[in-house]
């Protein structure tokens, strides 16, 4: 009974061990997608990211085997919440939001592709990937009901949704390199807002099948 008991015991704090070190590995990951999207990847040294996270720089390896590891990571995960933070949401409102003042300011919590994109263009190709496929996926929930149409027609729907996504992250990367107070800082998020608007109709539908 005492052996049984012993080992029940031990079966049960291994569980809890590896529930802590999933919960250790996803509060990193959390961490390190905040902190590379205000200060970019060479921004943020291992030693900072580990500790802002409330470990030691030596526990790192316990969890990736490299910082690009963690970069490809942390880059999935912030993409798969853009996208999730997209979903559902009607076209002409998603524009308005993306195109504010709240989201050019909030780098930190802002979308990963406006804020990492550049730097993402000088890393290995782990981390391109992870960009492609996360461009891909917002595009698909940027994605409207095309209906049964031809090839041409869901051609030109996603190259209007290119179109729209490409006008979106590059308004706000070229607003975010002004200085705050600009003036230009805000017209260029008003023009391409307002220019991108222009597709849509009252209801947020993009016509002609976009």
């Amino acid at each position: 009974m005492l052996v049984a008991a012993f080992v029940s015991g031990g079966e049960s704090q291994m569980k809890v061990t590896k529930t802590q070190a999933r919960e250790n590995r996803a509060r990193i990951v959390e961490t390190a997608s905040t902190l590379f999207r205000e200060r970019g990847y060479d921004g943020v040294g291992v030693a900072d990211l580990m500790a802002a996270a409330g470990f030691t720089h030596g526990g790192f390896y316990k969890h990736f085997r490299s910082k690009a590891d963690l970069m490809a990571e942390a880059a999935a995960s912030g993409l798969s919440q853009s996208a999730a933070n997209a979903s559902g949401v009607a076209a002409a409102a998603f524009v308005k939001e993306y195109l504010s003042r709240k989201h050019r300011d909030a780098l930190g919590d802002g979308c990963t592709l406006a804020a990492l994109s550049g730097d993402a263009a000088r890393q290995p190709e782990s981390i391109k990937e992870t960009f492609a496929a996360g461009i891909e996926n917002q595009l698909a929930t940027l994605a409207r009901e095309d209906g049964d149409v031809g090839e041409i027609a869901k051609r030109e729907a996603r190259a209007k949704r290119i179109d729209t996504l490409a006008h979106l992250v590059g308004a706000i990367v070229l607003s975010r390199a002004c200085p705050d107070d600009s003036p230009l800082a805000d017209e260029i998020l008003e023009v391409c807002r307002t220019r991108i608007l222009s597709h849509y109709d009252p209801k947020g539908k993009k016509p002609n099948g976009g």
